[in-house]
């Protein structure tokens, strides 16, 4: 149902596709999108939270907009792309099915956050937005652990000249695409470290959502379930 990072030692998880009740094609563990029945995606909610021994009350989540606004927690739907918190027991829930979540871990200062990064939040480095907000909250680069989940590969990810023209102006290294093929991983990474996070505390799952653990929308065509990437201080 869940799968976890080694740098980070409070409750988090990055969900996979199965382990709830939805029918397909929303199968089985769908905790998002508009399409399936309400009530499946409440049940699968309520069923993953409990595997990791948190309650749904406490839940903070988007309505994702792929910005890069970031939001201070509060429980209930923001809108924005990323959550922070310094606040005990508040659930970040970040929904993904290609867009890479990125979470973040101060566990000096116990400072959290939650990036939805697809390539326009990637470009728009709402990663650093989040680093900068996690610092007003207490938290310093160096003691900040990165956990980057599942997303679309590069291999699989094949954009227009004009979205390549974007990173170049937003001056991302050449080694971040080939031909017409971005890597989001390494551009986050090169985001990350820009803002002074060290090297030795990024993790990250290289897994493609294309594979059969997980939903992916551009695989789908559009007709697909949701993935939760989530954090929370105990």
């Amino acid at each position: 149902m869940w799968l976890t990072a080694s740098n980070i030692n409070c409750k988090h998880g990055f969900s996979i596709r199965w382990g709830g009740v939805s029918a397909k094609p929303f199968n089985t563990l769908n905790l998002g999108g508009l399409e399936d029945k309400p009530e499946a995606i409440l049940q699968n909610r309520s069923l993953a939270l409990q595997n990791l021994d948190l309650t749904i009350s406490n839940l903070c989540y988007l309505k994702q907009i792929h910005g890069v606004d970031v939001c201070d927690a509060t429980i209930g739907q923001q809108i924005g792309d990323a959550l922070v918190t310094n606040k005990p027991n508040l659930i970040l829930a970040i929904s993904i099915a290609d867009c890479y979540p990125i979470l973040f871990y101060d566990d000096v200062n116990n400072v959290i956050g939650a990036a939805h990064c697809g390539w326009r939040g990637t470009v728009g480095k709402i990663a650093e937005n989040t680093i900068t907000k996690m610092i007003k909250l207490g938290a310093t680069p160096h003691t900040i652990k990165v956990a980057i989940g599942q997303g679309i590969s590069q291999h699989n990810f094949e954009v227009g000249n004009e979205v390549i023209e974007q990173f170049k102006n937003n001056k991302f290294p050449d080694y971040c695409w080939k031909n017409n093929k971005i890597d989001l991983i390494a551009c986050n990474k090169f985001v990350l470290q820009q803002n002074n996070i060290l090297e030795e505390n990024i993790w990250t799952m290289n897994r493609c959502t294309f594979e059969d653990d997980f939903f992916s929308y551009r695989q789908d065509k559009g007709k697909t379930g949701r993935m939760w990437a989530i954090i929370a201080l105990s």
